[in-house]
């Protein structure tokens, strides 16, 4: 324990009091406190040392002021960044690589973005207060973890099922909060009860957002950023003493949600979804066993009024994924465990554009087929090794095929023509002429060591091939038409992209070595670090295939090009002081750094994230909780032009956050961007909302600005536990 005298200690005290109070934090105990980054105390290392874990109490913790995009949860994660989107639906970026090339799992099921523009992706499909655990095994990611990938594996699961203790007969536990952000009025309401014997669970978890559009550093609005979302979740869970039966069900609706760095907004997500998960022990080992149906119905048009435009440009989407997955660990010696498993993910889409009869011409009078019967079908198998060849030393080793089924039937235009350039006959009877089949035959490789050299030190260093294969989109999007073109993209900068039937699959070499440090009981300070290089063949990249569309911007073409990707990510924590009378502080960092280019010619790859530093100071008294969060990101100076990724100045914002819990009762309060700093994030694009907004003489003359980021925002929470 750290001792100081009686007047440095009131010193301390005080400057820290002054500097907290106004904060949010993680509480030791209150599963509702606000989330900090606590120095390491688990008993053992997690395997892979790379993984890091986000539990109930932190979800719970960042959910009572208003966290409504749980891509947000993973925000300081060591290696993590954000892609900007709508107020639910950012994108994960890690490591250098973002969306598709990240592996996504809520609750065992990976579901695929239904939307050109990516509005829809798969952790937008669960609401914060529905999640009750986050894993994300960054960079080399067991077999055993999820294939078709070549980044990481992000795991969002739900609360598990409640159930009554031993001698209790039944029980009743529930919770209900509220919350308010001055920054956009963002008002919701959340909450979940379940009844339960000792055997059986039944439960509901329900939630409901809205926003209006946010406000920057400045004070001006950032069009068409507001969002209204609501999501209903009911779970049955059985079980008997060695295996559990989860049946879940569940239905989301999202009105609207604005898209700030995309030509258009999201008008209308409904999506429902049943699915069954089975887990047992048995003399021979483990089984664990999913099978899962989820569909949803996408609408985008534009935010009128906030994009200067009086016509409607309808864009519909449904899409529907199934499949089923099968895993079995088996114990072969007390030091050598196999873990094999089959999985089927079965994926079809239809994307079709009403006609604009305002615009007959160009968008008439019939609809446009973008994707018709599009299909993604991908069966799977792996294998893998876990052994403990003593105490110090521990091998894995997984192989895994993934065979990928993609088809498409035929498309046409708004109308059979080729006027204006906009290349409907000629576009649709080109693509029609070919084969749409194709079939991928993908091998990931794993081998990873472990060797546990003190009780102080534990590293870990290995090597992995994984492969992913094209999507739908980039595959199949035909028109080279400007406005069709510029209808996909999930980049956020306003970039015209056209599919390639002729894309080779990814194939990502990666290597990298992780050194975690850390005193002997684990709880008075800890420290890693993570080197990686990644190789990939076939990178899907673009070409360019004409230039200035509009000012800055240009249409590209899917394309295959090698590259490369390296970085590293640091992280520590320290206990500065134990306390009886005055609470308990320390302080936890992050620091990263991703590169990337294209082998060819040496441009930058986009969204690569320039050096960023996560600071937090975090205190615990009794039931009071605070943290105060500096996060800090150099100047982004070498960007991909190419794709319009704008320049951003390196900025530093303040978040204080605090929390009180009273018996059942959490109070909390916050305040984002505390100093009201206007800045630029790295990943947030262009700003295409505000660009339209100042007409067709402004937008055909000058090129798109930064996206701007949230100014200061004063936020309360409350949460009843029952």
């Amino acid at each position: 324990m750290l001792t100081i005298t009686r007047v440095s200690r009131r010193f301390f005290l005080s400057a820290t009091t002054a500097i907290l109070l106004p904060v949010a934090a993680l509480a030791q105990e209150a599963p509702t406190a606000l989330p900090a980054v606590p120095v390491q105390t688990e008993s053992g290392d997690t395997c892979p040392l790379h993984t890091e874990n986000i539990d109930k109490k932190q979800v719970d913790a960042k959910s009572v002021l208003g966290t409504t995009d749980s891509a947000s949860l993973l925000s300081g994660t060591p290696g993590v960044a954000l892609a900007s989107g709508g107020g639910i639906s950012s994108l994960p970026i890690v490591q250098g690589l973002a969306d598709d090339r990240n592996k996504t799992l809520v609750d065992g099921v990976p579901i695929t973005s239904a939307c050109p523009n990516h509005m829809n992706p798969a952790m937008s499909y669960i609401a914060p207060s529905n999640s009750g655990h986050i894993t994300l095994v960054a960079g080399l990611t067991p077999v055993s973890a999820g294939g078709d990938s070549i980044g990481s594996v992000i795991t969002v699961d739900p609360a598990a099922p409640m159930y009554a203790e031993h001698g209790e007969g039944y029980a009743v536990h529930g919770s209900a909060g509220t919350y308010y952000r001055s920054n956009n009025h963002q008002i919701g309401a959340n909450g979940d009860v379940t009844a339960a014997t000792e055997n059986i669970s039944l439960g509901y978890n329900g939630s409901w957002t809205r926003a209006r559009d946010a406000s920057d550093g400045n004070g001006d609005s950032i069009l068409a950023s507001a969002f209204e979302s609501q999501s209903h979740n009911l779970a049955l869970g059985m079980r008997n003493e060695n295996e559990q039966l989860v049946l879940r069900a569940g239905h989301q609706l999202t009105p609207y949600e604005g898209f700030p760095n995309q030509r258009m907004d999201l008008t209308g997500n409904t999506s429902n979804y049943v699915n069954g998960g089975y887990t047992g022990e048995y003399g021979w080992g483990k089984l664990d066993g999913k099978i899962y149906w989820q569909h949803a119905r996408h609408a985008m048009d534009f935010f009128m009024s906030e994009r200067n435009t009086t016509m409607h440009m309808p864009m519909d989407t449904k899409a529907t994924d199934a499949g089923y997955s099968l895993k079995a660990e088996v114990p072969l010696t007390k030091d050598d465990t196999l873990r094999i498993g089959n999985e089927f993910h079965h994926y079809h889409l239809d994307d079709w554009w009403p006609p604009v009869m305002t615009m007959v011409s160009a968008m008439g009078p019939n609809t446009f087929y973008n994707i018709n019967d599009g299909r993604r079908d991908v069966l799977g198998t792996f294998a893998e090794w876990e052994k403990a060849w003593d105490n110090q030393w521990t091998s894995l080793l997984g192989v895994r095929n993934d065979t990928v089924m993609m088809d498409t039937g035929n498309v046409s235009g708004y109308n059979f023509t080729n006027n204006g350039g906009n290349n409907y006959l000629a576009d649709s009877t080109a693509f029609n002429a070919q084969s749409h089949k194709k079939t991928d035959y993908n091998v990931d490789l794993t081998a990873m060591g472990r060797y546990e050299a003190t009780a102080i030190n534990t590293d870990e260093f290995g090597y992995a091939r994984k492969t992913r294969s094209p999507n739908l989109y980039e595959r199949y999007a035909w028109s080279t038409g400007t406005m069709a073109s510029s209808m996909i993209n999930w980049f956020g900068n306003g970039s015209d992209y056209v599919g390639n039937l002729h894309l080779r699959p990814e194939t990502a070499n990666t290597f990298s070595v992780s050194s975690g440090w850390h005193d002997a009981q684990r709880k008075d300070w800890s420290f890693k670090v993570t080197p990686y290089y990644t190789y990939v063949q076939d990178y899907i990249g673009v070409n360019l295939l004409k230039s200035n569309v509009t000012p800055g911007v240009n249409q590209l073409q899917f394309a295959n090009h090698d590259a490369q990707i390296f970085g590293f990510d640091i992280s520590g924590s320290k206990s500065l002081a134990k306390d009886e009378s005055y609470g308990d502080f320390d302080v936890a960092s992050t620091l990263g750094l991703a590169k990337g280019m294209q082998m060819n010619n040496g441009n930058s790859l986009y969204h690569m994230q320039p050096l960023t530093a996560n600071v937090s100071l975090n205190h615990r008294l009794g039931s009071w909780s605070s943290t105060a969060e500096l996060r800090m990101v150099d100047n982004k100076s070498v960007t991909n032009p190419l794709q319009n990724e704008p320049l951003t100045a390196g900025f530093a914002i303040l978040n204080w956050r605090t929390s009180y819990q009273l018996d059942d009762i959490t109070f909390a309060f916050g305040i984002d961007n505390l100093l009201n700093k206007q800045y630029y994030d790295p990943n947030g694009g262009s700003y295409i909302s505000g660009w339209r907004s100042l007409g067709s003489t402004y937008d055909n003359t000058h090129a798109m600005e930064a996206l701007p980021a949230s100014g200061r925002s004063f936020n309360v929470g409350m949460t009843v536990k029952f």
